[in-house]
């Protein structure tokens, strides 16, 4: 086995705009190859047949979906990130939850300093943690 990538299928031809803004967040990421639909399709031309990015060194892939389904992501999966300060959880939730949805509030839950969890306006959940 070579490697072990967690994939992202998005709908809608968000996938770029989605690598785009979790790479903003989050410090050291960066989009590393985007292969586009050409004009013979099958998907909308321009949007993503697949791409690669990584958030803080872990390699994700994704796809913009030419395929409508009747799922999308469900919070059973979810990217947990560990931060540093209580500034960093903050910023992060704050800007993770526009147009999203709270799953857990940010909050102390017993379990850690300062916990959240969302699903942002993509549909991908994330879990946010401030361990004490």
């Amino acid at each position: 086995m070579k490697s072990v990538t967690p994939f992202l299928m998005f709908q809608g031809g968000v996938a770029e705009e989605a690598m785009n803004y979790y790479t903003s967040l989050i410090e050291d990421s960066e989009i590393k190859s985007i292969s586009r639909f050409g004009a013979e399709g099958p998907g909308k031309e321009g949007t993503v047949v697949q791409a690669v990015f990584t958030l803080k060194g872990q390699e994700f892939m994704c796809i913009d979906s030419h395929v409508d389904h009747e799922f999308t992501f469900t919070p059973s999966f979810s990217i947990f990130l560990t931060c540093d300060t209580e500034e960093e959880i903050d910023s992060l939730y704050h800007k993770m939850i526009q147009n999203g949805t709270a799953l857990m509030p940010i909050g102390n839950y017993g379990f850690s300093k300062k916990f959240g969890w969302l699903n942002d306006q993509f549909g991908v959940s994330w879990q946010l943690n401030l361990p004490e």
